[in-house]
């Protein structure tokens, strides 16, 4: 296959995912702005969690609202619970990988938090596990995963996206333009409603 061919074929599946998100997921993104800014008004915080592209992903999003995203605006309070290594390295070492995510949920997280589990396949052990020590304390839980990822993820979150996709680069980008979305509209309702 050409190259040409080749990127025609990756943008016309990259579309047709986005497109098809656009319809599924219209719902539950209006539904997770509402929650994010519940979540900051009351002086409460988020937390994300992935591992590879999703911890990229979780990296980006904590960043977006620390910082800024459109606009200048005062920080939001977001950690990703990807960054501290040593938290990362002491648990996997000391326990297990499938609790690295979710011992900082217990010492970090508070009812009226939010943590965001990110997994593309929905079956990241550590992510699920994380969930659930989150529900366990009362924390509001938002996934984002893709098809596959409906069973094991879904149960676990209050709310959840879920892209009509199976391939993980095209989970991945779904996922960054729904969070660029999300983040916007979070950015916008809290500081020019």
């Amino acid at each position: 296959m050409k190259m040409a061919e080749l990127l025609a074929q990756e943008l016309a599946d990259h579309t047709a995912v986005l497109e098809q998100t656009c319809i599924d997921c219209a719902d539950p993104i209006v539904q997770i702005v509402a929650a994010l800014v519940t979540c900051f008004q009351s002086g409460h915080k988020v937390l994300l969690c992935g591992n590879g592209g999703s911890a990229a992903d979780a990296q980006h999003v904590a960043a977006e609202f620390v910082n800024r995203f459109k606009f200048e605006r005062p920080a939001l309070p977001a950690i990703a619970l990807t960054v501290n290594t040593s938290n990362l390295t002491a648990i996997s070492n000391d326990s297990s990988y499938n609790f690295v995510f979710s011992r900082q949920v217990e010492a970090l997280a508070q009812p009226g938090d939010v943590l965001v589990g990110i997994s593309t396949s929905g079956g990241a052990v550590n992510v699920l596990t994380a969930l659930d020590a989150a529900r366990a304390k009362g924390v509001n839980t938002i996934g984002f995963t893709g098809a596959r990822g409906i069973e094991k993820m879904t149960g676990k979150c209050d709310l959840c996206i879920v892209i009509p996709a199976a391939d993980t680069a095209r989970i991945q980008e779904a996922h960054e333009f729904v969070w660029h979305i999300v983040c916007g509209e979070v950015e916008r309702t809290l500081f020019r409603a």
